[in-house]
């Protein structure tokens, strides 16, 4: 699913949290969580589950704010490049992970290292128990690193009723560009919301 319903005034904003190239910086995954809690923005957080259980004390951080924790996958391969063992594997690494962190999140599954959830992820994604699969329709591409004014563009120049953002922690330009990307989405009407409402 790359986008909630188009006839409401609601995008949700996610966020991929786990190791990347520039390395994680958890400096800035305060700043970013607390920016959020500061803007009244629920987000929706995909977080890679090995990485998550080395960092468990960002957990009641993500939480505290009225986020949600979601699931994208246990190590963060190219999942379209696994057979179904590894791809259930990793699907199921990271649920466990969740379930013992945060029992009552969990909910959705976002794979790793592909846009758009193929069909033998989307198989094993439903035996491990996810009804839904979340994938975005707005990806400003911030993770190349191409400063808060383009990725606040890009957001804002995708986005419509109904998006889902896809963006990263550990990037500063992004979370410099947040505040900005906010507030033009209130300004257009649109309303911030987890994945969850969105998709309620």
């Amino acid at each position: 699913m790359a986008n909630g319903p188009r006839d409401r005034p609601r995008v949700a904003l996610t966020f991929h949290l786990g190791p990347h190239e520039t390395g994680q910086d958890l400096t800035l995954a305060h700043q970013l969580l607390a920016d959020a809690s500061g803007l009244a923005v629920p987000i929706t957080v995909f977080a890679v589950g090995r990485w998550l259980d080395a960092h468990q004390d960002l957990v009641p951080a993500i939480l505290a704010g009225g986020n949600e924790l979601a699931n994208h996958t246990y190590t963060h391969p190219t999942l379209t490049a696994l057979p179904a063992d590894q791809v259930a594997a990793e699907i199921t690494g990271c649920r466990d992970v969740l379930a013992r962190l945060a029992p009552t999140q969990g909910r959705y599954f976002r794979p790793s290292g592909t846009s758009t959830a193929t069909p033998l992820i989307l198989t094993e994604a439903g035996a491990a128990g996810y009804r839904t699969v979340v994938d975005f329709d707005v990806d400003p591409l911030d993770y190349t690193s191409p400063g808060a004014d383009a990725v606040v563009a890009r957001v804002r120049a995708g986005t419509r009723p109904g998006s889902i953002v896809s963006m990263h922690f550990g990037y500063p330009g992004t979370v410099a560009a947040f505040p900005r990307i906010v507030a033009n989405l209130r300004a257009a009407g649109l309303t911030p919301v987890a994945v969850h409402d969105l998709l309620a």
